[in-house]
């Protein structure tokens, strides 16, 4: 017995506190599964014409990162160019789930967008942001599953 025992400031069995437990969570798979299709995520993209408010980095993020949480994700960080002051923004959000990424062309009007999202997140709810947002006169969606089992 050391002399700090004695004293009652050391126990010879460690207490709950000063044991780790270790607790081995399974690893969670991504993949989703719908109307019998296994993949990983879901990956659109999206073209905004006749868009306005695409030379606002401020504005983007936020819409972009609004969207994000609506579509049930997890945003790591966020990182937008502007080109001038005038000029485009390109920028990401990098999600634990993916990415969300965007390319505008103020002049015109046009912004490229993609959403990609992983397990059970939908990237669709993103679109009612970029509406809202940017009042595009027109929006082309084109669906990609990723990483596509049966």
């Amino acid at each position: 017995m050391n002399a700090l025992a004695r004293l009652g400031m050391v126990s010879e069995t460690p207490s709950e506190n000063q044991t780790t437990t270790v607790s081995v969570e399974p690893a969670k798979d991504y993949f989703v599964e719908r109307d019998g299709v296994k993949f990983a995520g879901m990956h659109l993209l999206i073209d905004l014409w006749g868009a306005t408010n695409l030379a606002d980095p401020q504005l983007i993020d936020e819409t972009l990162c609004a969207g994000a949480v609506e579509a049930g994700a997890t945003i790591l960080h966020s990182h937008f160019h502007h080109f001038s002051p005038n000029g485009g923004v390109s920028g990401v959000v990098v999600l634990a789930e993916s990415h969300i990424s965007i390319h505008t062309w103020p002049e015109r009007n046009f912004a490229a967008l993609d959403v990609f999202m992983c397990g059970v997140c939908d990237p669709y709810k993103v679109l009612p942001f970029l509406k809202e947002a940017f009042g595009p006169t027109h929006i082309q969606v084109s669906e990609q599953k990723r990483g596509l089992i049966a």
